[in-house]
């Protein structure tokens, strides 16, 4: 695909202007073919930041994506919801979303790989179908493509923050008010390249991230919320909720404590709604899990000790 540049888009750059053209790419998508040097201007690489000029030639040559080769594995999958363009799936703490370095094996992947025949090949051979990710330790719903339509559509209303996204924690302390939010970018840690952080210095590479939260139920020692996720960044719940000193429990990385009561504990995090637009019929989609049984072993526990302890 080839675009001439004229006056009415001169100056603009290349990542926007391709992103306008209905070519169904997205912003982010366009930005990994720039890097993968499949978008040249005037026969050469050029960073996504490139502003065009009248006269430039811009040319898409997509490579045919690669074949996948993931192992396919039996293992149990919690589909909530399936069509043909979808599917809604509730993942088990402790299960990683997708293959990478050391986890080739026992991933959300492969599971989706032998139960379902066909996944959009946009995220890559590692990353079919993916539209977001959850951590190892956080347990809940993601949603998934099955076709590249679907995952251009969704991925859209990712980046656009139409997607509800709404997950259940139980933390450290009391947190004083009954709502609330935390404002405060995030970036890689300075000297713990494989921890994310709030950062204050303006001169460190950070994104803007919002996190909404609503206590649900205080106990003498640790509080239940609710947090609406109004951007994705890495990390983010568990870097903010630490940040304003309200850790989640099981969160080692973070400051949380892996052992409640004599009880060991993981993450104790859940991604619990989901909404979006689905991609054909436009239709608004919400689908709830309510938190998994050794969340709620952990809140039968505290409740226990603090009847014993009375």
């Amino acid at each position: 695909m080839k675009f001439i540049i004229d006056k009415k888009t001169d100056k603009q750059r290349l990542d926007i202007f391709l992103a306008k053209q209905n070519m169904g790419l997205s912003r982010a998508y366009v930005q990994r073919l720039i890097e993968q040097k499949e978008i040249l201007v005037n026969g050469l690489p050029q960073k996504h930041s490139y502003k065009l000029k009248v006269g430039d030639n811009v040319t898409v040559e997509i490579s045919p994506p690669k074949k996948i080769e993931v192992e396919a594995e039996n293992i149990p999958l919690d589909v909530v919801y399936e069509d043909e363009d979808l599917l809604v799936v509730n993942k088990p703490r402790g299960m990683v979303t997708h293959p990478a370095v050391g986890n080739f094996k026992g991933t959300l992947v492969n599971a989706l790989l032998y139960h379902i025949k066909n996944l959009s090949g946009i995220g890559g051979f590692l990353r079919p179908g993916i539209i977001h990710r959850l951590d190892k330790d956080t347990s809940g719903l993601l949603l998934v493509a099955k076709s590249d339509f679907a995952h251009h559509f969704l991925s859209g209303q990712m980046k656009d923050r139409k997607i509800k996204k709404i997950y259940m924690a139980l933390v450290h302390g009391l947190v004083k008010q009954d709502e609330g939010y935390v404002q405060a970018r995030i970036g890689r840690h300075p000297v713990n390249r494989q921890k994310m952080a709030v950062i204050k210095n303006p001169d460190l590479k950070s994104r803007e991230a919002l996190t909404f939260f609503k206590v649900i139920k205080r106990y003498k020692e640790f509080t239940l919320v609710e947090l609406d996720l109004k951007t994705g960044r890495t990390h983010q719940i568990r870097v903010h909720m630490s940040h304003i000193g309200h850790p989640i429990i099981g969160d080692k990385t973070y400051g949380g404590k892996t052992k409640i009561n004599g009880m060991e504990v993981k993450t104790m995090l859940h991604a619990k709604k989901i909404g979006f637009c689905h991609p054909r019929t436009g239709k608004y989609m919400e689908f709830i899990k309510e938190i998994p049984d050794d969340m709620a072993q952990v809140l039968e526990k505290i409740c226990l000790d603090e009847v014993l302890l009375n």
